[in-house]
């Protein structure tokens, strides 16, 4: 697990996006961010977390948060999968996996009795000033986003 800790500085990271843009924590300060790891672009689970912070994009850009959803996919399937569900949420890719061991987030996974290393589906919230606020491990997508939205208004 990454060293990540409620109150301390979130750990910095530049990603590329679909658009060409970088996403990066430098160029958010200002802005509280959702920062949320998924193991993949257009898989049931993924595409539900996604859509349903697409469906409140609006009510967090409200209070001043920005979304970013982290996956190793690329720049292009990122905007395959932005295009085909009409996504709202910035995707970064980190391919090299640089940001998702610095959160701590690849880990071992056990699925259908097979062990293998991948990306545990976890988000981070992280307030104006770039420190880690909240963090939910193991999420489970259906109502997440909602939950994120309610810890951000707390804030």
């Amino acid at each position: 697990m990454g060293d990540i800790v409620i109150g301390k500085p979130a750990p910095a990271f530049s990603l590329p996006t679909a658009s060409g843009e970088k996403v990066t924590l430098a160029k958010l300060k200002g802005k509280g961010v959702v920062l949320y790891f998924y193991p993949r672009d257009d898989t049931p689970g993924c595409t539900t977390e996604a859509k349903e912070f697409s469906t409140l994009a609006k009510e967090f850009d409200k209070i001043g948060f920005e979304i970013v959803g982290v996956s190793k996919d690329s720049p292009e399937r990122h905007q395959k999968f932005t295009d085909k569900y009409d996504l709202a949420v910035t995707l970064g890719s980190d391919e090299d996996g640089k940001a998702i061991e610095r959160y701590g987030v690849w880990v071992e996974k056990n699925m259908y009795g097979k062990k293998m290393m991948g990306i545990e589906r976890a988000t981070f919230l992280i307030d104006s000033k770039g420190v880690v606020q909240q963090i939910w491990r193991k999420v489970k997508a259906p109502g997440h986003a909602a939950a994120v939205l309610t810890a951000a208004k707390s804030l």
